[in-house]
């Protein structure tokens, strides 16, 4: 999804996960650990700010409205920079209406750490295989069930969760441009 020179600087980033870590199945605990392209972390690291405004930008949004039918008008860029360690683990679960689109783009991590999904909120369907530098997108709806299931983390899985956001988004510190819907065409 990006090249290799974007995606070894953002491996690289000097980023540590939470001492505590996020046991809890929810990523909406621990906000207050979690790392965001916002405006703070834009400014500090050059790489943040590149690859967020190239996902801000017209093509990619345009080619995501396109191949995907998502309904980005109106909308924010939301980066995750999600370090996961050893305890981690997310309940299946659909995202929220005001996530307009979704992406996991893996970075970096060893063995079988990949998305798991589901049928429903109880029925594993498929776990996708955790490969740096590619990613599982989709516009989420009743029928997007996913999660990552409790299993050993050695080491840190890095990976981004992409989101574009409706206007309601209420945590604005968490955007990439704040001020700046996406300029979506379809």
């Amino acid at each position: 999804m990006f090249s290799p020179e974007l995606l070894h600087e953002l491996i690289k980033l000097p980023l540590l996960p939470d001492a505590v870590g996020r046991r809890s199945g929810r990523r909406e605990y621990g906000n207050d650990s979690r790392v965001y392209f916002d405006r703070g972390n834009l400014a500090r690291y050059p790489i943040m700010r590149s690859a967020a405004e190239a996902l801000q930008s017209q093509a990619v949004v345009g080619t995501i409205c396109e191949r995907l039918s998502a309904r980005l008008e109106r909308t924010f860029l939301r980066i995750e920079y999600a370090l996961d360690s050893d305890g981690f683990w997310l309940e299946p679960h659909t995202d929220i209406g005001v996530k307009k689109f979704t992406c996991f783009l893996y970075l970096d991590g060893a063995g079988d750490l990949g998305t798991d999904i589901y049928a429903d909120a109880e029925t594993l369907s498929y776990r996708l295989p955790f490969i740096p530098n590619t990613a599982l997108a989709f516009v989420p709806g009743g029928n997007t069930w996913h999660g990552f299931a409790p299993r050993p983390i050695r080491g840190v899985r890095r990976s981004l969760i992409i989101n574009y956001v409706g206007e309601e988004w209420r945590a604005r510190k968490q955007l990439a441009f704040p001020d700046m819907p996406v300029a979506a065409t379809r």
